[in-house]
């Protein structure tokens, strides 16, 4: 299985899921608050929090473009240029929230949007390059970030297999440490369209990268049975209170939901355990009690021929196994066995 290293953290094969809470732009452009939420993520007990880095007129050609949204419980529609430039940061902004991070001992990376994006980046110093599922298809884009030599995590929503198929090639002709995160990128995303056993396939496809989950469903049991078909990494998106204004608080996970995700991840994997067909460590002392051994039915003389009427099996299990009967049945006990004894092997001839 392929495995990546991320700042500190081990990814992949049998290594503990790699848990990102995903910040986005629910800071509401204020650095205030993009600290408080690095605090509560690292409370929750994530490995990295994750932000989305960008220059809105660099990615957004007319300030016309209007997008709409639920947010506080209503439908909202503005300008799409206007809401990524509220939640703009400067290069030293991005200088602060990440050394906030490295205080507070949580990996920090963020999203570019592009390559001037990713270059402010690097400056300040990051351990991954996360792409989002819009720049899936930007080949040329991909290429250029690969040849940075940081692990790359790639979100495929919307995205056909033989798209990710040449993403994933592009990225690997020039960077070998490649995560693929099943998304679906509708805020939020139906149970219906998730799709999780594609999480299954993706990990057969592409045994050289490490598969996650980018989740936007509500609630926590999507990423837990992401965890249990295989993800590695789970992405979610969190915010300090569902009911701030902006598109994506709704939906997010709030402080104590993200805490409870990562509970029932490390709990599932706790359950997942190995593949090793045997008895729990527990379940050996209950073998003894609840298996059945071969019992005197009534008192057996010495000489006389055990048979179906004079021995049964009973609890506990302690003595000869019930399956070994027809090697008992039809032989002579060698001693005087008490009603209610169990029969041992030096008991019979």
């Amino acid at each position: 299985m392929k495995i990546i290293k991320i700042s500190d953290k081990l990814i992949g094969g049998q290594e503990p899921c790699f848990i990102i809470a995903e910040a986005g732009i629910n800071h509401n452009g204020d650095i205030n608050i993009a600290k408080k939420m690095i605090d509560l993520a690292v409370e929750a007990g994530v490995d990295a929090v994750k932000f989305q880095t960008f220059t809105a007129k660099e990615f957004i050609s007319s300030e016309n473009e209007m997008y709409e949204y639920k947010s506080q419980g209503k439908a909202v529609k503005e300008s799409v240029l206007k809401m990524f430039e509220r939640n703009e940061f400067s290069q030293e902004q991005w200088k602060e929230i990440a050394e906030h991070c490295k205080q507070k001992g949580i990996i920090f990376f963020s999203t570019p949007q592009d390559l001037s994006n990713l270059e402010i980046l690097l400056k300040i110093g990051i351990a991954a390059i996360k792409v989002g599922s819009d720049d899936l298809v930007n080949l040329p884009l991909l290429q250029e970030y690969s040849k940075k030599g940081l692990p790359m995590i790639v979100s495929c929503g919307m995205a056909y297999l033989s798209e990710i198929d040449e993403a994933a090639r592009i990225i690997k002709s020039s960077n070998g440490n490649l995560a693929i995160l099943h998304c679906v990128s509708s805020y939020p995303a139906e149970f219906k369209e998730l799709n999780l056993e594609k999480i299954k396939n993706l990990r057969n496809i592409f045994p050289d990268c490490v598969i996650g989950f980018s989740d936007h469903s509500e609630g926590a049991i999507a990423a837990i049975v992401a965890v249990a078909l295989g993800a590695k990494i789970i992405e979610k998106h969190f915010t300090l209170d569902k009911n701030m204004p902006g598109p994506d608080h709704w939906f997010s996970a709030d402080p104590e939901e993200l805490k409870e995700l990562v509970r029932q991840i490390r709990k599932t994997e706790e359950s997942l355990g190995s593949p090793i067909i045997k008895p729990a460590e527990s379940e050996i002392k209950m073998r003894l009690a609840c298996y059945r051994s071969i019992t005197a039915l009534q008192d057996i003389k010495k000489g006389e021929i055990l048979t179906k009427e004079n021995i049964a099996a009973k609890r506990p299990g302690t003595g000869i196994l019930a399956k070994f009967a027809p090697l008992v049945i039809g032989r002579e006990s060698s001693q005087d066995i008490k009603k209610g004894e169990l029969i041992s092997f030096d008991k019979i001839k």
